[in-house]
């Protein structure tokens, strides 16, 4: 695993971490679809299934982690979306929303988290 890769799954694993704390029930980290893409976290939050896509970034990176969705990324993974709603038998009661949750790196402490809910 390279660096990048690493960074990565440490931000996807503080990212479910703050998802549960907000009382939210991780269902899958890493789902896959195809060479359609993968969905970093598939959550629970009530009766609503949540598709939570995790950026992170290094502090002094020149971009925000959340800046790093475009237009592209999210028709992607609303596409991603409805495949595990059809995987697995159906949208729930609630419907389906897409957070994004950013994580900033810095150089000591905790990083900083940023859930933004229903932003695709």
């Amino acid at each position: 695993m390279n660096a990048r890769s690493a960074l990565g799954r440490y931000g996807e694993t503080v990212a479910a971490r703050r998802l549960v704390a907000a009382g939210m029930t991780v269902l899958e980290r890493n789902w896959r679809w195809g060479r359609t893409g993968e969905i970093d976290i598939v959550a629970r939050d009530g009766d609503v299934l949540v598709v939570c896509e995790v950026k992170t970034r290094r502090a002094g990176a020149y971009e925000h982690p959340m800046a790093a969705v475009t237009p592209e990324k999210a028709e992607r993974l609303r596409g991603l979306a409805a495949c595990w709603i059809h995987a697995h038998g159906g949208a729930p009661p609630g419907g389906v929303r897409i957070d994004l949750v950013g994580v900033l790196v810095t150089g000591r402490g905790a990083a900083v988290v940023e859930h933004a809910r229903g932003v695709v």
